[in-house]
């Protein structure tokens, strides 16, 4: 029997995939449940595992391209005397069952019409689904290859011709592609950016264009939480499994100072403030290579540091082993980023959309602080550490920030370990 293996719908609000990798190749047996190819979406990079045993004979979607959830990506075939196996090297084109054909004629020769246009005009590759939706909202084929694409190697997704529609008629100017400024040389490595990186770069860019970025720092001397980890933290790990770090004290702090200042978990939509009565608390993961993803832990508020400690570790074992869901990484109401693990003593980090504030940590280092003993000014070593509050301007003033940074701060020297 054939089995069809489809790209997987990983959410709601999610109508596409683009294939990172083939772990198989065709020909190979897989097992029920064996990983056999890796995604990445708008929210996460995962990986999909085999929903049956069998062979590997047909993979319809190479590596680096994007197509819409429910599209058959590949085939397995159960019985290994039935396999026949399909080159697609050889672009061998297999008789498409009945089911998948287009009974709408009209509709077909409408974009097979503008395909033809297309390929005699243009190297670019348009899907399907945007060549209907260029032909029913009127979009001549020169506005087409205009639109910047956002999809793998620079495709034009639905979400592109969507956009570029409904900014359609609001500039008389004509949009022009940008020239680069950029010199190329002969011994210049060029490297073109992976799907993920391209979504980082969207991403800032709009938070930049969104937010009004304030930032402030402080100072915070971490002597009590530094001893206590000193003679407690191998006692946890072997005891209890539990895995503290400072990042489990900050989040805790950051949840209770979000509590004395709750306009910090709010989000604005148009000239309304949403205030979040939950804390789903965004911690940020640098994922090898050059990725980053903030999966975040839901309703935090009711967790203690032990519990914190937990779901750290475990989000952060799920983001580098490809394991987070959509799930995990939407939704969020205050991020942390660590920059301090990569021995930086403090940074301006950037908001995550669509929160208003984000508390970036650094290093934790022993320095010489003036302290005063019995009224006396004297010299001491102390472990201490920055932290950064980044803000947006439009709903968090300087006081506001302030406050909120002073309270973590606050709470982290004075740390009541009774509830623990």
């Amino acid at each position: 029997m054939k089995i069809d293996v489809v790209m997987p719908k990983m959410g709601e609000s999610l109508t596409e995939g683009t294939i990172i990798a083939w772990l198989k190749s065709v020909g190979d047996k897989v097992q029920k449940d064996e990983i056999i190819y890796e995604i990445t979406t708008d929210k996460v990079d995962t990986e999909i595992p085999s929903p049956v045993d069998g062979i590997l004979i047909d993979i319809k979607v190479k590596e680096h391209e994007t197509v819409n959830v429910d599209t058959v990506v590949a085939i397995i075939e159960t019985d290994a005397s039935q396999a026949v196996i399909v080159e697609n090297s050889d672009k061998t084109v297999t008789k498409p069952q009945e089911s998948e054909v287009i009974k709408d004629e009209e509709k077909t020769a409408v974009i097979q019409q503008v395909e033809r246009k297309e390929k005699s005009i243009s190297n670019k590759f348009f899907s399907p689904l945007v060549m209907n939706i260029a032909n029913k909202e009127n979009i001549s084929f020169d506005e087409l290859e205009s639109i910047s694409g956002t999809g793998a190697n620079g495709r034009v997704s639905k979400k592109d011709i969507l956009n570029f529609i409904s900014n359609k008629g609001k500039t008389s100017v004509p949009s022009k592609p940008v020239q680069s400024s950029v010199v190329i040389n002969s011994e210049d490595e060029i490297i073109p950016m992976d799907t993920t990186r391209k979504r980082i770069m969207e991403h800032m860019i709009k938070s930049r264009d969104t937010s009004v970025h304030v930032s402030s720092v402080t100072e915070v001397d971490m002597s009590k939480i530094y001893n206590f980890m000193k003679f407690n933290k191998k006692r946890f790990l072997e005891e209890e499994k539990i895995k503290f770090t400072y990042m489990t004290f900050i989040s805790h702090a950051v949840i209770n100072s979000i509590k004395e200042f709750p306009l910090i978990n709010s989000q604005i939509d148009g000239e309304n403030i949403i205030v979040k009565k939950y804390v789903n608390l965004g911690i940020a993961v640098a994922v090898e290579p050059n990725g980053l993803i903030v999966p975040n832990i839901k309703h935090a508020e009711n967790l203690s540091a032990r519990g914190l400690a937990k779901e750290i570790a475990s989000l952060g074992n799920k983001a580098r082993t490809k394991g987070l869901k959509p799930d995990d990484v939407k939704n969020g109401t205050f991020s942390i980023t660590n920059y301090g693990v990569f021995g930086l003593q403090f940074g301006t980090p950037i908001i995550n959309q669509p929160e208003v504030a984000i508390l970036g940590v650094g290093s934790v280092d022993k320095k010489a602080v003036v302290i005063e003993v019995d009224g006396l000014d004297t010299i001491a070593i102390k472990p201490m550490m920055y932290l950064t509050i980044s803000h947006d301007h439009r709903l968090i003033d300087g006081m506001l920030g302030g406050k909120f940074l002073n309270s973590v701060k606050q709470r982290l020297q004075n740390f009541d370990f009774s509830n623990i």
